[in-house]
């Protein structure tokens, strides 16, 4: 069946490492036709920025790993989604099966969540566990792994056609071969020096086409000045509230 064509944006809401505070936590909302859609994680100068940005909590995150730079926000927005009654459990968390217990640990598992007592973490959220694939919106999006800190703890997305976010990853040349093989633009963790956890240019260069390296977009940088590095060694770079046009999708749609 076919469809009307969405218009598919990426508002980058902080693109730096952990430690990089004036870059923001690395977080983005994808957009469709003008409107935030799909909130990637939530840190907490990153939710600062969204929040900023677009007056309103998100509404539906997907959630690449559990390090604390990517889900600290997580409090506020629980608490924004608790005592909202429009919001509460209305607002859809899309995690890796595998990661569902790890952000348990991190961010849910506190005695009493409120002093008051009577609420669990999740009853502000709708939580949806997901696979190699999932819907939202009416739209099939896919999830991969990525190679960070430990197997089966950090996950990419893919609007098929559109996007690939990497999430924070070692060079992942054999899954890109496949997961953006369709001009997706590759939003790409990569700073000047790579190590266990991250990839550093040095490493991208050696495990990457230059055809793949001219369809990303850097983040997770460690410095304003090691961005204009990346740049000034002719790549595409990511910055804290910088709006990026996507190219069309080509994933499925629900029927009707």
């Amino acid at each position: 069946m076919d469809h009307p064509a969405d218009r598919w944006h990426l508002q980058l809401h902080g693109v730096g490492n952990a430690n990089a505070v004036e870059l923001g936590s690395a977080m983005a909302t994808i957009e469709r036709n003008g409107r935030p859609w799909l909130t990637i994680d939530c840190g907490g100068e990153g939710l600062t920025a969204c929040l900023e940005h677009y007056g309103a909590a998100p509404e539906a995150l997907f959630v690449t790993h559990t390090h604390l730079d990517h889900v600290a926000g997580f409090e506020r927005l629980f608490v924004k989604s608790w005592f909202d009654p429009l919001r509460r459990g209305r607002v859809r968390l899309y995690v890796p099966a595998p990661v569902v217990a790890l952000l348990h640990r991190r961010v849910a598992d506190y005695p009493n969540v409120l002093a008051e007592g009577g609420v669990n973490f999740w009853d502000a959220f709708q939580l949806v566990p997901v696979g190699e694939a999932f819907w939202h919106g009416g739209v099939r999006l896919e999830t991969f792994p990525v190679r960070h800190h430990w197997p089966d703890t950090s996950f990419g997305l893919r609007l098929p056609g559109s996007l690939v976010w990497t999430g924070d990853t070692r060079p992942i040349p054999e899954v890109l071969e496949v997961m953006a093989g369709q001009g997706e633009l590759v939003a790409h963790d990569c700073g000047l020096q790579g190590n266990p956890s991250h990839s550093g240019i040095d490493d991208l260069e050696r495990e990457y086409p230059p055809s793949l390296l001219q369809r990303c977009l850097f983040y997770h940088y460690a410095s304003a000045e090691d961005g204009r590095v990346l740049e000034q060694r002719g790549y595409r770079v990511g910055r804290p509230g910088e709006r990026v046009e996507l190219p069309p999708d080509r994933a499925l749609r629900a029927r009707d």
